[in-house]
């Protein structure tokens, strides 16, 4: 008979055993949560500095783009801006803390906030403002706007909504693009503009790519 000793020992050995394997599942436990959570906070700075390479190429190269009104020292409303971003899909929720977060965690600090608004500090490659200078416009503009708007512009004509103009574009490539942000298959409407101007409706020569019109009639307006 097994004596009451190596009885012990025996079972001495197993609760070692037994223990060691806990510990080790327990510090395995560990490691995986917190690379796991590593990756979360990798993920969330890489979409940060996603945010901020959008975020520049909208505020430094391409406004009209995202139909943004700059002042003259290049600040944007964060409303207008997120409104915009938000068109995009990879955007939808987003929020102006995450503006912030995005200026944080910056290592070089490319954009500022003040008092509801935002810009860019440098590397502008177009002009930073659009100018208001009402003008005749040409026999047509354009304007890329989504499908789902489509039966509110028939009944109600272009409004500016959250935004102080309209915005029209010079050629039909770059109504696309804008349109694109909110419609992989945009609508591209033809704004029958030296007609609308004749009938007394005021057009803004805002740069080489941008007109802005306080409002479009429907009657004005053809879909391709």
């Amino acid at each position: 008979m097994i004596s009451s000793f190596v009885k012990f020992l025996i079972l001495d050995k197993i609760i070692k055993f037994i223990g060691g394997i806990i510990w080790k599942f327990l510090i395995f436990k560990r490691y995986m949560k917190i690379i796991i959570i590593q990756k979360k906070e990798m993920k969330k700075m890489n979409k940060l500095t996603e945010l901020s390479k959008e975020v520049s190429y909208a505020l430094r190269h391409a406004p009209w783009e995202y139909e943004l009104e700059m002042d003259k020292e290049g600040w944007v409303s964060i409303k207008q801006l997120l409104e915009s971003l938000m068109n995009n899909n990879k955007w939808k929720n987003i929020s102006e803390n995450d503006l912030y977060k995005m200026i944080e965690t910056s290592e070089r600090k490319r954009h500022e906030i003040l008092d509801g608004k935002i810009r860019a500090y440098y590397g502008h490659s177009v002009p930073i403002k659009i100018v208001k200078e009402e003008k005749e416009p040409p026999e047509i503009l354009y304007h890329g706007t989504a499908r789902r708007f489509l039966n509110s512009i028939r009944e109600n004509g272009l409004l500016p909504k959250d935004r102080q103009y309209v915005h029209l574009s010079q050629d039909i490539e770059m109504a696309y693009v804008v349109g694109m942000r909110r419609d992989i298959k945009p609508c591209i409407l033809k704004i029958n503009a030296k007609t609308a101007w004749k009938d007394g409706i005021k057009f803004y020569h805002g740069n080489e790519k941008v007109w802005l019109v306080d409002e479009i009639p429907s009657k004005y307006i053809d879909e391709f």
